[in-house]
């Protein structure tokens, strides 16, 4: 088969997959997006210092170690994991359910019991909920679900170090994404971050590792390289590179691009052993058509500058919204009072929540001691809703939806829900 032939077997595939979509998109008509605020008030200028603090943080886990409310942004761990749905429709809904095509698209201190949902059904198609199902370490359960057949569900824990100069942020745990109509399964991890001129000069962030996004009822993978900076390096800088191969091995698409600015895709049309590379390893050449956009990112919006570089989705997280559970990170007292500038009773706030949180912890410790135990504290604290399960493809024992909170908030039913905020 010729070029043109693979050039015109393409474009009857994408006329295909337009087709379906178009189908789709009729039978299920989407009502009207509800207006969003597009701004929250401007980040106050507090000079702090920031080595009295961090002093005598090097080399341990932030994660035990209280933090004022200057080193966060106004939004919760469980908001910002929400974040990742920003660009799903790209990799979920763009390109049908073939396997392969969808592989090139896989790219502050919070109570146990807080919990955050995102319901965006009927304007966009899928909603979601988060809630935080450990305190020590700190761990959060996600799972979303779309009307057009996916299901995203995680567990992230992080780890994190400070070295001096810089920070370490390692997330844990595997994320997995289900497609009802054909079954496909992927999975994949989040590779490390690191945080620069923690003390002296401009922060600037770096993100580096590799990821496998892996299709277990294909076999099909996704390997993709997340080059770490090097200022002796002549490659862009936060480079990703990645090649998409079916369960045999062969080569089907080649991606390229950064991780924050945009992804683009070629699709193979031949590979061949190259040179010996620097590690000795022999190099694989690709002839490829030409690169096709992923994804790029979405325009800041204006005076983004001024409020942390929110993107539209994140200034609307923290918007005000009757009908939540009364553990929703919306109605967290310090975390209001910090969007709204007031960054002095805010972090007598976030004191006053992490005591109460370490005594409902102490309570629990206690109530969970044996007789023939004394001393084995244990922390018994159960999620609401989410339950551990072994994960029968990642073989991980994992936080997984049991179910139950859409149904409590259709009713107004949060007899269930823990105290988590108040000060009673």
């Amino acid at each position: 088969m010729g070029l043109e032939d693979h050039l015109r077997e393409e474009q009857q595939q994408q006329q295909q997959q337009q087709a379906a979509a178009n189908q789709e998109s009729a039978s299920k008509e989407l009502i009207p997006r509800k207006k969003r605020r597009n701004r929250i008030p401007d980040k106050p200028n507090y000079s702090l210092n920031l080595w009295s603090i961090m002093k005598n943080c090097i080399g341990k886990e932030l994660s035990k170690i209280p933090m004022p409310v200057n080193f966060n942004e106004p939004i919760s761990m469980l908001q910002r994991l929400t974040e990742d749905l920003e660009y799903w429709s790209s990799w979920t809904e763009q390109r049908g359910e073939n396997s392969l095509e969808q592989l090139c698209y896989g790219n502050p201190s919070t109570p146990a019991g807080e919990t955050f949902e995102l319901d965006r059904l009927e304007e966009s198609g899928h909603r979601s909920l988060c809630e935080q199902v450990s305190h020590h370490p700190p761990a959060a359960a996600h799972h979303a679900e779309s009307k057009r057949g996916w299901t995203l569900r995680q567990e992230i824990s992080i780890a994190s170090k400070f070295r001096g100069k810089y920070l370490s942020i390692m997330p844990l745990g595997s994320i997995h994404c289900l497609f009802a109509n054909s079954g496909n399964h992927y999975t994949w991890k989040k590779v490390n971050t690191t945080v620069h001129n923690i003390i002296v000069g401009k922060l600037w962030i770096d993100q580096s590792g590799e990821i496998d996004i892996i299709n277990h009822k294909t076999g099909d993978k996704c390997h993709l390289k997340f080059a770490p900076y090097s200022y002796f390096s002549r490659d862009v800088a936060r480079k990703v590179t990645g090649v998409v191969t079916d369960s045999s091995g062969k080569a089907h698409f080649i991606l390229s691009g950064t991780w924050d600015e945009k992804m683009d895709y070629s699709r193979v049309m031949q590979s061949t052993r190259g040179e010996n590379g620097v590690e000795g390893r022999q190099k694989t050449v690709y002839q490829t058509l030409r690169a096709k956009d992923l994804w790029r990112r979405n325009p800041l919006p204006e005076n983004a500058e001024n409020m942390y570089y929110f993107s539209n989705l994140a200034l609307s997280l923290n918007e005000e919204e009757e009908g939540v559970a009364p553990t929703d990170s919306r109605l967290r007292p310090d975390q209001r009072m910090m969007e709204n500038g007031h960054w002095d009773e805010a972090n007598s706030e976030k004191q006053r929540l992490e005591e109460k949180q370490r005594a409902v912890r102490r309570k629990r410790e206690s109530e969970s001691v044996k007789p023939e135990e004394e001393g084995a504290h244990v922390d018994n604290y159960k999620a609401l809703w989410f339950e551990r399960k072994e994960d029968p493809v990642s073989r991980e024992v994992t936080n997984v939806y049991r179910g139950g909170y859409w149904e409590a908030k259709e009713k107004q039913d949060w007899s269930a829900c823990p105290d988590v905020f108040s000060a009673s």
